[in-house]
């Protein structure tokens, strides 16, 4: 039995996809059990919060192999799912962290990461650590500003990033959750095209067939109410910040061949993305 959490996110959806695929023994980790309600009847469902110890016990009850992913900053729920899967005897946990772990020095992005990470090592459970760089699927922070304004707001200009599908995330993970190794293994997981975003507009625009305006940000603040609208709590738009940043200053962008070597096939590219999602931007 594999238990995912995170199972409605970006990555989750697309893990259960895959696992299903293999013909895996899957369940699923919900809060609202409606958000599970597209998944095909035979994915188990299991009503639970990492953040409430006392509803995970039933979720990781005959567990063997979990896919923790904590979204959100702290340690809390790392620390509440960890407990359940000692408790149940997982034997193997696959954790999703991030690429900002590997920043020297680590920024404050990869330094909550990493302190997941920590968490899972000193678990005493056989573990497996992804490490994904940024996500094709932040690309949809843009499609209102496309809809209304046709224009993309760009914080970071000349630098460059090699965003990952999450697809080949939840390939990667399915790999290992289905195999026998990897056990100790950190996977730093990028694509295989390194953009700016100015770049990624032009592939954007090509396939949504109507032309987008690249603005540069004027200030750090502004980037970060385009990233969200709704506001952001002090830490996570100081990390942001510093995430940009880090970005701009990066005019190579971090890439690695873990991908393809691991699934025997290239990275999703960032058209074939655009080509899947155009109408969220029309």
């Amino acid at each position: 039995m594999i238990l995912v959490t995170g199972a409605t996110g970006n990555v989750g959806r697309e893990l259960v996809r895959a696992l299903d695929a293999k013909g895996a023994r899957i369940r699923v980790l919900v809060r609202d059990p409606a958000r599970a309600a597209a998944l095909p009847a035979r994915i188990e469902r299991a009503v639970g919060d990492l953040g409430e110890p006392a509803t995970l016990a039933p979720a990781f009850a005959g567990v063997e192999r979990l896919f923790l992913l904590t979204p959100g900053l702290g340690t809390v729920h790392t620390a509440h799912a960890v407990a359940a899967a000692r408790a149940a005897g997982v034997r193997h946990l696959v954790h999703l962290s991030s690429a900002n772990v590997l920043g020297d020095p680590v920024p404050a992005m990869g330094r909550w990461h990493r302190e997941r990470e920590e968490a899972v090592r000193g678990s005493g459970i056989p573990y497996t650590v992804l490490r994904p760089g940024g996500f094709m699927t932040n690309a949809l922070e843009w499609a209102d500003t496309v809809r209304t304004g046709g224009y993309v707001l760009d914080p970071v200009g000349p630098g460059r990033l090699a965003p990952i599908d999450p697809a080949d995330i939840a390939d990667v993970a399915a790999l290992v959750l289905t195999g026998d190794g990897h056990r100790g293994e950190h996977h730093a997981l990028t694509g295989g095209e390194a953009l700016t975003v100015a770049e990624q507009v032009a592939l954007l625009a090509a396939a949504t067939g109507r032309p987008i305006e690249v603005r540069p940000a004027a200030t750090p603040a502004e980037a970060v109410r385009a990233r969200f609208p709704a506001g952001a709590p002090a830490a996570l738009a100081e990390a942001v910040t510093e995430a940009f940043a880090l970005l701009r200053a990066d005019t190579t962008g971090f890439r690695t061949d873990t991908v393809a070597r691991l699934l025997g096939r290239p990275p999703r590219t960032f058209a074939d993305w655009c080509a899947r999602h155009a109408d969220a931007f029309r």
